[in-house]
């Protein structure tokens, strides 16, 4: 995961994109529904970047074949301080297939709900962008 980690962590959302299998599938920690493909992960990814204050990741843990970890971040979201785990699965090729996101206490679920809701016309026209890329 090292790729991902310091990614995220130079705050370089756009090479994240890179990482993704085109059917990648993300699990939001505020949405029901998972979200597929890469355009649109990607995106959601490029929104956290902007919303996500004072990221860092404290703990990493690995699966013996490699192609599963898990990583243990605080940051804050609209002054409000929060605990998340990333949980991503790779594919064959060596990228995300799944990405996992589960955050801590309510009151973080809740300010991040109401942050990435707010960056969802950008999102969606950045993906309309990448369609017609393509």
């Amino acid at each position: 995961m090292k790729p991902f980690r310091a990614a995220v962590e130079a705050g370089d959302f756009a090479a994240l994109g890179e990482l993704l299998a085109e059917d990648v599938v993300f699990r939001s920690p505020v949405a029901f529904k998972p979200y597929e493909g890469k355009p649109i992960v990607a995106a959601i990814l490029r929104a956290v970047g902007r919303v996500f204050e004072d990221f860092g990741y404290v703990r990493e843990l690995t699966d013996d074949d490699g192609r599963g970890s898990a990583l243990i971040f605080e940051t804050v979201v609209e002054g409000v301080s929060v605990n998340g785990i990333d949980l991503i699965r790779l594919d064959d090729d060596g990228l995300i297939r799944e990405l996992t996101v589960m955050v801590r206490p309510l009151s973080a679920a809740t300010a991040l709900a109401q942050a990435m809701g707010a960056q969802f016309p950008q999102i969606q026209a950045e993906v309309l962008d990448a369609i017609k890329d393509e």
